[in-house]
């Protein structure tokens, strides 16, 4: 059975995709930017500390739509504009997951990102 999961906690579509699937016990978050729900718009446009804690809430909001907490993430993706900012971000990151319970990951850096964005990462969950 296939779920689209909603929440107006976190920032609406872009584009033609769902802010998260459900398919059995596996859920799959589209990759989240720094956008605020409320504006639709950047708190800072080049603060990547702000943009980091911004992901990681409109993440949270997924997780809290459907009923997970952190430790059932399994595996996450980061698209980071400059690599040079990966230790600002992997240390926002790493504060909201267990010491020690962290989900596989890949982090790489891309010449763009939608709306200019830092930052943008998606996560797979397993309930």
């Amino acid at each position: 059975m296939r779920e689209i999961i909603y929440t107006e906690n976190a920032p609406n579509p872009i584009g033609p995709y769902s802010q998260a699937v459900r398919v059995g016990d596996t859920y799959y978050f589209s990759g989240q930017i720094g956008l605020n729900p409320a504006t639709g718009n950047f708190d800072s446009e080049t603060d990547i500390d702000i943009q980091s804690k911004r992901v990681m809430q409109n993440i949270q909001a997924l997780l809290s739509a459907s009923g997970l907490t952190w430790d059932k993430v399994v595996k996450s993706t980061l698209f980071l504009k400059d690599l040079n900012d990966f230790p600002k971000v992997n240390a926002i990151y790493g504060g909201f997951f267990s010491e020690g319970k962290y989900p596989a990951r890949e982090t790489v850096q891309v010449c763009r990102l939608p709306k200019d964005a830092l930052l943008e990462i998606s996560v797979i969950c397993v309930k």
